[in-house]
């Protein structure tokens, strides 16, 4: 069960100390099955169960390395890394795979050598299967053991050790199918064996490579995966659609960047709220997304030059400045209570409110707003003048 851990520690502290502890079981499993390998190799002349041993010791290293990198990669976000620093944890995965390669093939050179000069192995007797029997029980049990607790704490370095360990205890399996041939006479399988561990641990190892280089150059989650986001998030009411969606991950956080549209002529607050709502929804659906940036839009853009390659639209200060050399000298100007503007297609609409006391029929007002785009019509950036009459709100 273990100690329980105090209460003050803060949740991303407990799942911290729950990886060391189980790196360090493992490492502790790793280090006695190394050596009692590698002895019972020597001792016996059989190179698979010496590479065997090696992959061991190998699993000693990276389960050090996975200890530094989930203390410095599961630290809180600081100044210096507003985004966290997950990536320490994906450049220990890049290099823990990189290792396993490297090992994968000096034990398959070494093997395949062997295997060419016909050096068979001699029997090893009964002992040397124990042991490897031994062994690959331990290496199964430390994988799953290690993959439980790296689902729960969601670190996709620990899920990778998890495998790790796996692949050592394939190779134990493989060890074992030599060992027993070797017994029975059958020593060349013995090295057949060795070089099948150097082809598991290799593949192992281009599988950690891809997925952490996957990472480093923010590759786009699944279409699948995207396909559910995008599904969560149109089904929240107020959103007409959405575009640009943009998803990446970071040691195993997913971050999401979109582009929500709603109706353009509800408040900044309401679209703002819809916008809210919509993360809260995809947090729901998807724990492993930390970070949601959505941009709200009062149209779809999506096929129209980014902001950079448009000229801008005038501001409220300069909108105001320019209608007051055309409206100001005439009694609706200092009569209205309020201006709205609506930034759409590129142009602006302007809705002025006036004063209630002074009742105007229906006509009378677009009969103004008439006269207000008449007198504006030179303004290129004016779509369309409204004048209603009220209290209203810019």
């Amino acid at each position: 069960m273990g100690t329980p851990l105090p209460s003050t520690l803060t949740p991303r502290e407990i799942d911290t100390r729950e990886a060391h502890r189980v790196t360090l079981i493992g490492a502790v499993i790793d280090g006695l099955l190394g050596i009692f390998k590698v002895l019972a190799g020597i001792m016996v002349g059989s190179v698979a169960l010496i590479a065997d041993g090696i992959h061991s010791f190998s699993d000693l290293v990276t389960d050090a390395l996975v200890l530094v990198a989930t203390h410095f990669g599961r630290m809180e976000p600081d100044h210096n890394h507003p985004y966290g620093h997950g990536r320490i944890e994906t450049l220990a995965t890049l290099w823990l795979g990189s290792m396993l390669i490297f090992i994968a093939g000096g034990i398959a050179w070494a093997s395949l050598t062997r295997l060419l000069a016909s050096e068979h192995a001699l029997p090893p007797g009964y002992w040397p299967i124990v042991l490897s029997v031994i062994a690959l029980l331990a290496k199964e049990w430390i994988f799953r053991y290690t993959m439980r607790v790296a689902k729960r704490v969601k670190s996709r370095l620990l899920e990778a050790n998890a495998w790790h360990s796996r692949s050592d205890a394939l190779s134990t399996g493989a060890v074992l199918v030599g060992l027993v041939a070797a017994q029975m006479g059958i020593g060349w399988v013995d090295a057949l064996a060795a070089i099948l561990v150097g082809l598991l641990v290799g593949k192992v190892g281009w599988s950690l490579l891809k997925e952490a280089s996957h990472e480093l150059v923010d590759t786009a989650l699944p279409e699948e995966q995207q396909a559910r986001m995008l599904a969560t998030v149109t089904r929240v009411p107020g959103v007409l659609s959405v575009h640009d969606m943009r998803t990446r991950t970071i040691g195993g956080q997913i971050l999401l960047d979109m582009h929500l549209v709603v109706s353009p002529r509800i408040s900044v607050s309401e679209a703002h709220e819809v916008g809210n709502q919509a993360h809260r929804n995809l947090h729901e659906a998807f724990p492993l997304l930390t970070d949601v940036t959505f941009h709200i839009d009062p149209e779809d853009d999506s096929d129209v030059p980014d902001i950079e390659q448009r000229e801008g639209l005038p501001l409220r200060d300069d909108v105001e400045a320019e209608l007051i050399e055309r409206w100001g000298d005439l009694p609706v100007w200092p009569e209205h209570t309020a201006m709205r503007l609506h930034y759409l297609d590129h142009q602006i609409e302007v809705v002025l409110y006036l004063r209630a006391d002074e009742r105007r029929s229906s006509s009378d007002l677009k009969a103004i707003a008439t006269d207000l785009k008449q007198r504006a019509s030179d303004l290129e950036w004016l779509a369309s003048v409204h004048v209603w009459q009220g209290e209203g709100h810019p």
